[in-house]
């Protein structure tokens, strides 16, 4: 028998600090206490510093990032609107289906897989079909390893009048995400990927751009109701019984991101990636997203005659290290290594001597020990 240490490099649930699982360890309060009400105006107030905004509100969901995603479709839209969606992966097909299960048929644009949608067609389909009211993307398409030029696109959309609305529960906390500065109308992020924090919170962040077609969506909404949320968030609280637990430690991960300056998060988690990509190509592997490789995760393609998965799980049961795999048609062809979150240099380290393993012992043959000195020389000297 080994001793076995877990250590979760997979999209989402990341690595949790023991201080933030302490915080959320703490003695139960009560949500309409004044107690509960400052730390949560706190925690608003630091959620904007995350979004790098001035203008916008921040609102707290009990839910995961879909729960986010569907309050949005269901607050800015309504019977009769045209939605352009961006389909890159598993998360942007997800807005299409949101789309659809509220009776809007959405104009959806196909991306390959492991490519990043080219804003030029995004400008064409505004152009082609007028009249759309939000625009839905992604920033990180997790199932890819794929990141999305959301800058660009905001700028185009914000020329034809279209709310822009964009999935970053994977891009915020890892990469450069300026809500103001890039005139977003409304965006999304979840705890349990870079903000450090086990599932359960997603954040939607709404700013005053797009309070106007919000006050007019004529989906139904009850429990997902922006309109709600911003009245109760007035008072530092929220509509509904919150997860009291989950909000402190919460504002235990948002003091330690604080602490280390946003644009140094983003420095890192830049770092890190780079690492892990250069040691896969120092074993011959080859990358999937190539040159639109987000900072969140590197997927990597299968070597040819080996089984990735049977990999994945001998690796996850037998030394505690998770990596995972490919969904749907990509099952079998990659396997995703995620550096974000609570994740430093000797995670990385730990991710690629684990790779090296589960390979060489599935027959993959190269010189042992040459993913993880190119890592580890990337790191002594890109500090």
């Amino acid at each position: 028998m080994r001793m076995k240490k877990n250590y979760l490099f997979t999209p989402g649930p990341t690595m949790v600090p023991p201080e933030v699982a302490l915080a959320e360890a703490q003695t139960m309060i009560h949500h309409r206490t004044p107690q509960f009400s400052q730390i949560f105006y706190e925690l608003s107030e630091d959620l904007k510093y995350l979004f790098q905004t001035k203008t916008g509100e921040v609102f707290t969901l009990m839910s995961s990032g879909t729960g986010a995603m569907e309050a949005c479709v269901a607050n800015v839209l309504s019977h009769g609107n045209k939605a352009l969606v961006v389909v890159s992966g598993k998360f942007g097909e997800r807005w299409a289906e949101l789309c659809a299960c509220f009776g809007i048929e959405p104009i959806s644009i196909c991306v390959e897989n492991g490519k990043a949608v080219n804003p030029a067609d995004i400008e064409a389909a505004l152009k082609k079909t007028p009249g759309i009211t939000a625009v839905f993307t992604t920033q990180c398409e997790t199932s890819t390893g794929v990141v999305h030029d959301i800058k660009s696109i905001a700028s185009i959309v914000k020329k034809y009048g279209a709310l822009m609305v964009v999935d970053s529960i994977t891009g915020i906390g890892v990469h450069p995400f300026m809500m103001d500065e890039w005139n977003i109308d409304v965006a999304i992020t979840g705890s349990q990927k870079g903000c450090m924090m086990p599932p359960g919170l997603a954040f939607v962040c709404v700013n005053s751009s797009a309070w106007a077609v919000i006050e007019k969506a004529g989906l139904p909404r009850y429990y997902w109701d922006f309109r709600k949320m911003r009245k109760e968030l007035k008072d530092k609280t929220t509509p509904f019984t919150p997860a009291v637990s989950l909000v402190m430690a919460m504002k235990t991960a948002m003091d330690m991101i604080k602490k280390e300056g946003i644009e140094n998060v983003w420095k890192r988690h830049a770092r890190l990636a780079h690492a892990t990509r250069e040691g896969a190509k120092a074993l011959g592997l080859e990358l999937f997203a190539g040159e639109y490789a987000s900072n969140v995760l590197t997927a990597i393609k299968a070597p040819k005659g080996i089984d990735i998965d049977k990999i994945i799980k001998k690796l996850r049961d037998e030394t505690g290290v998770t990596f995972t795999g490919g969904q749907d048609e990509l099952k079998g062809m990659i396997v995703r290594i995620g550096h974000m979150g609570y994740v430093n240099d000797f995670d990385v380290i730990v991710a690629i001597a684990a790779l090296e393993k589960g390979l060489y012992d599935a027959g993959y043959r190269f010189e042992l020990g040459q993913g993880l000195s190119t890592v580890q020389s990337l790191l002594v000297s890109k500090k």
